[in-house]
């Protein structure tokens, strides 16, 4: 069986305001002095408003969940001890002039990008799956590019942006695009043109490196796995055991067609752009591009979509009904968007729906 890992970015917020603060070094080293406390999961990102942990590689969807509450909980308890909180966040509803990270790396980044870059605090969902080769890793990519924007839509979780409502499920999707490497792309038909198309971009000098090739899914530089990159980081802590398991069988569905020489669909990368921006503004709370047919429909058909598209290989890895009950959970109450727009109209203002959204990632009690 495929294994599976995500990586999650958290947001740093003040337990008093709700506001972004740059204590990510200081939580970092809490976790560093931490006896098991994740020294070697908790990573740096580009904004010190933020930290990332990653999962271990696993096989089984109940203890990936173990491993996101663990990591929460952790990244919760290092947070507190440096007089922060987490929040599962795609963007800060709350207005920020986030400080980039110290390091020449992305201190060119800076330099190279402008507004881009001071803009870009944002927090996404990086989900992980093995693959034998890159081969097979490219001929995945080339399957699943039009099955991407529905988890965007099903994990959109940043519906306000310096303190206004953005209009978008999922806004952070919008900002991280601006990006010039960011987004979908063509078909590539082998590795070596996959490498080859990498390597010329590289060759432009606009890149620094190849872990700025933000494509919506991409070969892993580190791990033998494809890293599907699309999603925000969800509220519910279910939601990224839920797309782990999609996006699993994604690449399992995928890499059975190329395996049966069938060849994946020619949409062209203008189609799927516009695919991602509605999945972006509607999340689950508008209609979709269906995958299928590349024309509008509910969202909620085009999620069920989803599920027979992956059928087959969720009842071979057992996580069907899982997912199915995942999915329906997810449809009824809705994605973070939708959550935090309640918690807006229940409580009354943005700092309390950060205070909320704080809570539940650190593990309280309750669903959103």
């Amino acid at each position: 069986m495929r294994s599976v890992g995500v990586e999650e970015e958290l947001l740093l917020v003040s337990p008093r305001t709700g506001e972004p603060i740059a204590l990510a070094a200081a939580v970092l080293e809490a976790a560093r002095k931490a006896p098991g406390g994740g020294e070697e999961v908790f990573e740096r990102e580009l904004k010190n408003e933020q930290v990332e942990f990653a999962t271990r590689p696993v096989t089984q969807m109940g203890e990936l969940a173990e491993e996101i509450a663990r990591w929460r909980a952790e990244a919760a308890r290092h947070a507190g001890e440096a007089g922060a909180s987490v929040a599962a966040l795609a963007t800060s509803p709350l207005p920020v002039e986030p400080s980039r990270s110290p390091g020449e790396r992305y201190r060119w980044v800076g330099e190279q990008f402008g507004l881009t870059e001071q803009e870009q605090l944002t927090c996404g969902c990086h989900v992980h799956v093995s693959v034998e080769s890159d081969e097979e890793g490219v001929a995945v990519l080339d399957r699943i590019r039009p099955w991407l924007p529905v988890l965007t839509a099903m994990s959109a979780n940043s519906p306000f942006w310096q303190g206004q409502d953005s209009g978008y499920g999922s806004y952070r999707s919008r900002v991280w695009n601006r990006w010039p490497s960011a987004g979908p792309v063509e078909v590539f038909g082998s590795a070596d043109r996959y490498h080859e198309q990498v390597r010329d971009m590289l060759g432009t000098g606009v890149l620094r490196d190849a872990g700025m090739v933000y494509f919506d899914a991409r070969l892993s530089a580190t791990y033998p796995t494809v890293e599907l990159r699309t999603a925000d980081v969800c509220l519910d802590p279910s939601e990224p055991v839920l797309l782990a398991a999609l996006a699993r069988a994604l690449v399992e569905t995928a890499s059975r067609a190329w395996r049966a020489g069938e060849p994946p669909a020619r949409i062209g990368v203008g189609l799927l752009r516009l695919a991602s921006w509605r999945a972006g503004k509607s999340g689950l709370d508008g209609p979709l591009v269906d995958p299928r047919t590349m024309r509008q429909a509910p969202a909620e058909a085009v999620v069920e979509a989803l599920l027979e598209h992956v059928g087959e290989a969720l009842e071979d890895s057992g996580d069907a009904a899982a997912a199915r009950k995942g999915v329906a959970e997810l449809l009824e109450r809705g994605n973070g968007a939708r959550v935090q727009r309640r918690l807006l109209e229940e409580r009354g203002g943005l700092p309390e729906v950060v205070a909320e959204c704080a809570r539940l990632t650190a593990g309280g009690p309750g669903r959103p």
